[in-house]
């Protein structure tokens, strides 16, 4: 019996998205292999890292990202059209020594993002592997949009979450999405949760003080009242929801594995190994299903 082609869509998540190391880990351990992968956000930088055999470069990156890490990779500015200019995506995928092309990948590949002009999403097949992530991974009001042939992108995300039409349009014959930890259902934020943008803002207010200004970035007046950066993610994830739900009904794929949004907060990226552990667990709580899949 001839296997059939399989797609991975991995999904955008912000830190949850560290969890798509962990479920390509969890289906490398089952024996299925992606034939053709593609990505949104997140997802796109861990999907690119695959297709260029660099997995166990991201992954070391990932599990040694400090806070203090974190924030040295911040190229804060306001004057691009973000809070940050996007200069740490291209200084990781040099780091991870990532091919300079799309097409220079060992497996077919698609970056995701969203074009402004028109609203549409926009399959990056070609041309810089770095700025197809950094356009991809371009969250509103965070990272300032990237320019590829004369378009301004944003985040992927915005128009395909969980990019299950390009892992079919691709050839894929069984589709296994991840949805990295968008809350189809239940609460999408809650104020009894710590919020960690609070001392990302003053710590970025305290380095950068003619760039974000006291006033600009003030404390919340109460431990519990959401920050700038909550509000910011929390918005764009009510508005992902809704989209989610939308494509994956019209489009959905054979198998989806869904992660807990629990585990850990959307700009977390410096706590990737809770993430990449529950990618694991989401392979294997869906285990059969996925043998079932992929078995033809």
């Amino acid at each position: 019996m001839v296997r059939p082609v399989i797609g991975v869509a991995l999904g955008s998540g912000g830190a949850r998205g560290w969890c798509h190391v962990g479920v390509l880990r969890g289906l490398d351990e089952l024996g299925i292999r992606p034939d053709v992968i593609t990505g949104a956000s997140m997802g796109a930088i861990v999907g690119a890292a695959y297709a260029a055999n660099r997995l166990d470069a991201l992954e070391d990156w990932a599990r040694a990202m400090t806070k203090r890490k974190f924030l040295s990779l911040l190229d804060v500015h306001l004057a691009g059209g973000g809070l940050v200019g996007g200069k740490g995506i291209l200084k990781m995928a040099r780091e991870l020594d990532l091919p300079e092309r799309i097409e220079d990948l060992r497996m077919p590949f698609r970056a995701v993002a969203s074009d402004m002009q028109t609203g549409r999403e926009i399959w990056l097949s070609r041309g810089d592997l770095a700025q197809a992530l950094r356009a991809s991974s371009a969250i509103p009001g965070l990272l300032s949009p990237a320019r590829i042939n004369d378009r301004w992108l944003l985040d992927g995300g915005l128009t395909n979450p969980v990019p299950v039409s390009v892992a079919r349009a691709m050839g894929g014959e069984v589709i296994i999405a991840v949805n990295a930890g968008t809350p189809l259902g239940g609460s999408i934020w809650s104020p009894e949760i710590i919020d960690e943008s609070q001392g990302l803002l003053a710590h970025l207010a305290a380095r950068f003080p003619r760039t974000l200004g006291a006033k600009l970035f003030a404390p919340a007046e109460g431990p519990r009242d959401p920050g700038y950066l909550t509000v910011i993610s929390n918005a764009i994830e009510m508005m992902v929801v809704q989209i989610l739900r939308a494509r994956l009904a019209g489009d959905p794929p054979h198998v989806l594995l869904n992660g807990d949004p629990d585990i850990i907060r959307t700009l977390e990226l410096y706590n990737a190994e809770p993430a990449i552990e529950e990618g694991r667990r989401m392979v294997m709580r869906q285990k059969e299903i996925l043998l079932d899949a992929v078995a033809g």
